[in-house]
């Protein structure tokens, strides 16, 4: 795709739209979108301003959102101009917060396993963090000399992954988006990653790209995942050339902690007093605290790692874990000389990207327990958000491709009409 056609599509014009704003030939602006000739430097720099002003109308593209959690790979697609037209989750909790804080005018339906694929809308792009779950990895010439069906059928049956697979053969969406734990790439000595692999480009014909990216970029936590993107048609996208923030130059702690030098952020009420000071049922007893220190010296002696995560507001910490409700112990947030906290859901929000210091507030109408897990379940928003990016112009450019091709349909037939 050229950088003409790329920045063309991001600012959402046609051709005749960008022959009328750039005031050049279309036969001109066909040949800098299929790369042929170079495109003028002025009209570039248009299209750049108009893609940075450019508020991306929803229902651009349509997209469904698969085991969706609390929404963190909707609002990533959302922010490009998709419309989700289908949400899946089976946890009632995280329905809960998901209706909270997104427009659904469908309802949220439950197991996936049990829902027939008829009943999913088409939809252009899919997306989904699905559960990594051990894969039955039988050799497939076994399985041909007993008569049985294999590849995913076979192989992912019983998974979580098979239900993504069945809704891609079925629905044929323009492209995919697929979130796990970077441990998906070693799991079974790599054998499960292969039938994942296999089961997309193989059978189900689609050209795939990985990769692991460590959201301490965007937000002040190590937190390694694989997103791998898949399109139905090869386009030319690759990871090579997505641009991210330099890791080390990542934010830290205290842009996501509540700053505790004035009154109460609007809606903290539960996690903060009057004066905006994290309210004390976030302190750590007497008792965990001699605990954890303990554990963590038990263990020190061993020559293991096992320990708590001590940080303060210059530090950014470990991975947050949907068992962060239990005693918090990888992050814990410094009080000096006195026991320290646990991070607030509202905190974990911000340490997730769901939010920011200041701006609207995520709802969360949920427990603690329940909200921990699941931002501790959660995709990193700004990380979906870059990808989404990344992935829009080759989202988008196969409608204007169809478009492209009905339009030279037409134009031979009028040819061929004017000829005759």
């Amino acid at each position: 795709m050229s950088e003409f056609s790329r920045l063309r599509l991001e600012a959402g014009l046609s051709i005749p739209e960008a022959v009328e704003a750039l005031g050049y030939c279309e036969r001109t602006l066909y040949r800098w979108e299929n790369g042929d000739a170079q495109p003028r430097k002025a009209a570039i720099e248009f299209l750049k301003k108009a893609v940075g002003g450019k508020e991306k109308p929803e229902g651009s593209f349509s997209f469904i959102d698969l085991f969706a959690g609390i929404g963190g790979l909707r609002l990533g697609f959302e922010e490009i101009g998709g419309k989700c037209v289908f949400t899946s989750e089976w946890d009632r909790f995280s329905v809960e917060t998901y209706l909270a804080n997104h427009k659904c005018d469908h309802k949220v339906a439950g197991d996936i396993t049990k829902v027939d694929v008829e009943e999913i809308p088409s939809h252009d792009v899919l997306l989904a963090g699905f559960p990594c779950q051990p894969f039955s990895l039988a050799g497939v010439s076994k399985k041909n000399s007993l008569g049985r069906e294999h590849g995913f059928r076979c192989d992912a049956q019983g998974t979580l992954f098979f239900d993504v697979a069945r809704i891609i053969e079925h629905h044929r969406p323009r492209a995919f988006l697929l979130e796990n734990v970077k441990n998906l790439l070693s799991h079974d000595k790599g054998r499960t990653f292969e039938v994942i692999k296999r089961t997309l480009t193989e059978e189900l014909g689609y050209t795939i790209d990985f990769k692991v990216i460590d959201a301490k970029a965007f937000v002040p936590q190590h937190r390694e995942r694989i997103f791998i993107v898949g399109f139905r048609a090869e386009c030319g996208f690759s990871f090579d050339d997505l641009e991210l923030p330099e890791v080390s130059k990542g934010p830290r702690m205290r842009t996501i902690l509540h700053p505790e030098d004035g009154p109460q952020e609007a809606g903290d009420k539960h996690f903060t007093d009057e004066l905006g000071n994290v309210s004390s049922k976030y302190f750590l007893s007497d008792k965990l605290w001699n605990y954890l220190q303990a554990y963590a010296e038990k263990h020190r002696l061993k020559g293991n790692g096992f320990g708590f995560g001590m940080v303060t507001p210059d530090d950014t910490c470990r991975t947050l874990s949907a068992r962060y409700h239990k005693d918090g112990s990888e992050i814990l947030i410094s009080r000096g000389s006195k026991n320290p906290r646990r991070l607030t859901p509202r905190e974990c929000a911000r340490l997730m990207g769901f939010e920011k210091p200041g701006k609207s507030a995520f709802k969360i109408p949920v427990s603690d327990t329940q909200a921990y897990r699941q931002f501790g379940n959660a995709v990193v928003v700004p990380v979906v958000a870059a990808i989404a990016r990344h992935m829009a112009p080759y989202i988008l450019n196969e409608t204007q491709e169809q478009i492209y091709q009905e339009m030279l349909l037409r134009e031979n037939g009028m040819l061929a009409s004017e000829t005759a």
